[in-house]
C-alpha cells in the first residue's frame, strides 16, 4: 500500500461529497479473482455536515463490462477496530477472510465493489464508530467517487454490509439522494442496533473481550461529541488501558482485557449508562427512519454478537415506520460470521430481482465458527 494514498492535503479544500482526492491503481489482484484493485481517498460529510476525507477500496471484475456498465455493490465492513492500521484497505483480505470470500462471490457474479473504510480509519481523527450518518454517508459517497475514477460503471448500485456494516448499509439507504446513481436495494446482514443497550449489556456480561466493543463505542462517542472524553467517562487508569486496546485491531486487544472485571472497567452509574445510551441510540440505531427502497435483512439464528431478537425488532420497526419493502431471512444454526456464506445465494438472488445481474450457479460457502 502506498503511503501517499493516505496523505490528506492540509488544509483540505472543501469539495462536494464523492469528489476524488487521490487514487492508487494496484493492478490485477489475484486474491480477488483477477479483479482490478484501486485504493481511494475521497470527500464525504459527517453527521455535523463537515467535509471530511475518507479512504476505501474499489474492485472491478476482470473482462469486458456488461451493456450499461458494471452494477456496483458498496460493501460496508464489520468491526475491525478503530486505529488507522485497522482500515480494511490496509489489509490484503479487506478486513477478514470471510469478507474476502463474500467479495469474491460478488465479483464473480458481475458486480464492481466499492468498500469504504469509514471516517477516521486510515484518515485523520478517531473513527466515529457506530455513528450512523458518518458511516452511511461514506458508503454512498464512495460510489460517486468510484464513478469519477471509472466512468464506465453502471448507474445502479446496492448497499450491502455486515454487523457494523449492516447498520452502515441501512443508514446509506436512508440517504440515497446523496448520490447521482440509483440505489436499487440494500442488504443488511446481522446489523448492529439497540445501541442504548450496548454498555449495560457489556457491563453485565462479565465477558472481558466484550469490553473492546464498549471501548470502541465510547471512542466513537468522544469522536462525534468532543465534550465527552475517555478519562472523564472511565477514570484515568481504565482510560489508559482503553487507549492501548484502541491502538490495536480487534482481537489483538483481547489479551489486555483478559484480567478485567467488566463492572469495574465500566464505572458508570445506571443514570450515566441511560444518558449515554440514549445519545448513542439517537445517532446509531438504524431503525428510526423509514427506508423507501427494497431491503433484505439477513440474520443467523445462533448469532451471539447481534441477538436475533434485536434484528427482528429492527425489521418490525422499519415496517411500522412505513418502509414499503422490507424482507427478512433467518438461517438456523448460523452464527455471526457463518451467516455470510450461508446467505450468499439468497443475497445474489435479491440483487438480481432488483435490477442486478442474473445469477449463475451459486453454492453457499462455509465460514469458520465465530
Amino acid at each position: 500500500m502506498a503511503d501517499d494514498m493516505y496523505r490528506v492535503p492540509q488544509p483540505l479544500p472543501e469539495r462536494p461529497p464523492g469528489t476524488l482526492i487521490a487514487a492508487t491503481d494496484h493492478g490485477t489482484d489475484t486474491r480477488f479473482g483477477g479483479a482490478r484493485h484501486w485504493t481511494l481517498l475521497y470527500h464525504s460529510v459527517n453527521a455535523h455536515r463537515v467535509d471530511i476525507p475518507v479512504s476505501g477500496t474499489v474492485l472491478l471484475p476482470p473482462g469486458a463490462p456488461p451493456r450499461g456498465g458494471w452494477p456496483v455493490v458498496s460493501w460496508a465492513h464489520g468491526t475491525t477496530g478503530v486505529a488507522d492500521s485497522c482500515a480494511p484497505s490496509h489489509m490484503t483480505n479487506l478486513g477478514s477472510d470471510v469478507y474476502a470470500r463474500e467479495l469474491r462471490a460478488l465479483l464473480r457474479a458481475g458486480y464492481a465493489v466499492t468498500a469504504s473504510d469509514y471516517p477516521g480509519l486510515g484518515t485523520p481523527g478517531m473513527h466515529t464508530y457506530l455513528v450512523g450518518a458518518d458511516e452511511g454517508n461514506a458508503v454512498v459517497d464512495i460510489v460517486t467517487a468510484a464513478r469519477h475514477l471509472l466512468p464506465g460503471l453502471g448507474n445502479v448500485w446496492f448497499a450491502v454490509g455486515h454487523s457494523q456494516g449492516g447498520q452502515a448499509a441501512l443508514f446509506a439507504a436512508q440517504a440515497p439522494g446523496r448520490g447521482a446513481t440509483r440505489l436499487a436495494g440494500t442488504v443488511a446482514i446481522a446489523p448492529a442496533s439497540h445501541l442504548e443497550a450496548m454498555l449495560p449489556g457489556v457491563k453485565a456480561s462479565h465477558v472481558p473481550s466484550e469490553l473492546s466493543f464498549a471501548f470502541y463505542a465510547l471512542a466513537g462517542l468522544t469522536a462525534t461529541d468532543p465534550s465527552r472524553t475517555l478519562p472523564s467517562l472511565l477514570g484515568t487508569p481504565t482510560a489508559d488501558l482503553a487507549a492501548r486496546v484502541l491502538a490495536r485491531c480487534q482481537t489483538a486487544g483481547y489479551p489486555e482485557l483478559s484480567h478485567l472485571d467488566t463492572e469495574r472497567a465500566l464505572p458508570l452509574s445506571t443514570g450515566q449508562l441511560a444518558r449515554i445510551g440514549a445519545q448513542m441510540g439517537a445517532y446509531g440505531d438504524p431503525d428510526r427512519t423509514a427506508i423507501p427502497s427494497p431491503v433484505l435483512v439477513i440474520q443467523g439464528q445462533d448469532d451471539h454478537d447481534v441477538p436475533p431478537v434485536w434484528t427482528a425488532a429492527v425489521v418490525n420497526n422499519l415496517r411500522r415506520l412505513g418502509s414499503p419493502s422490507i424482507s427478512a431471512r433467518t438461517y438456523p444454526g448460523a452464527d455471526h460470521d457463518q451467516v455470510l456464506g450461508r446467505s450468499i445465494c439468497d443475497l445474489l438472488a435479491f440483487l438480481s430481482t432488483h435490477a442486478g445481474r442474473t445469477p449463475g450457479p451459486c453454492t453457499p460457502f462455509r465460514a469458520h465458527p465465530g
